[in-house]
């Protein structure tokens, strides 16, 4: 049932090797794949990536495809930043990471994040102007790294300040995340 819209297109997705979440790394790579898109998973090192339901419970343990200093952001038209917690958290002190996401935003290409996904945007500082959502936790993270809004609302797109951006809550919100993903991707 998959239509191949995306043949073409690549997508880059960033993940530590622990800790995030199941569903939001499982899911976007699966439709996306499914849709037509060539999707490259980046971790920090070649083990497999363990993932987590709820930030407590083993999931599927996933391979990557690359490691990120091993990667060429400039290869890739969307950046993905699936959530978890751990991940997020470790993921925002990978300097390989922020350098990825600050090349992605100045030269306007779409990145996506879902949950805690945004701090990596935050620490990149890179939410200037912006509109987005996340976990509810992180609100008060990006409304201080200098967005102009934080909205409880299941997927938003902003493209202000020269790239768009798409962001999500949770796991409850992958079909609209992945819905708003497919279309900035197929339209960059």
């Amino acid at each position: 049932m998959s239509d191949k819209s995306l043949n073409g297109h690549r997508v880059l997705v960033l993940v530590t090797n622990y800790g995030v979440e199941q569903d939001e790394l499982v899911v976007p790579v699966r439709r996306l794949r499914e849709s037509g898109a060539d999707v490259t998973v980046a971790a920090v090192s070649s083990d497999p990536i363990e993932t987590l339901v709820g930030d407590k419970d083993p999931g599927e343990t996933v391979e990557p495809t690359t490691t990120l200093d091993e990667l060429d952001p400039g290869a890739y038209e969307l950046l993905l930043l699936p959530g978890g917690t751990i991940n997020a958290d470790q993921l925002r002190l990978q300097s390989k990471a922020l350098e990825t996401v600050k090349a992605f935003a100045s030269s306007g290409r779409p990145i996506a994040a879902i949950c805690h996904g945004p701090w990596a945007l935050v620490e990149a500082d890179v939410l200037n102007g912006k509109t987005l959502t996340s976990f509810a936790s992180v609100r008060t993270d990006i409304r201080n790294a200098g967005a102009k809004e934080w909205v409880d609302e299941a997927v938003v797109s902003d493209s202000a300040n020269g790239y768009t951006l798409v962001t999500s809550r949770t796991p409850k919100d992958l079909d609209a995340f992945v819905g708003a993903v497919s279309k900035a991707l197929a339209g960059s």
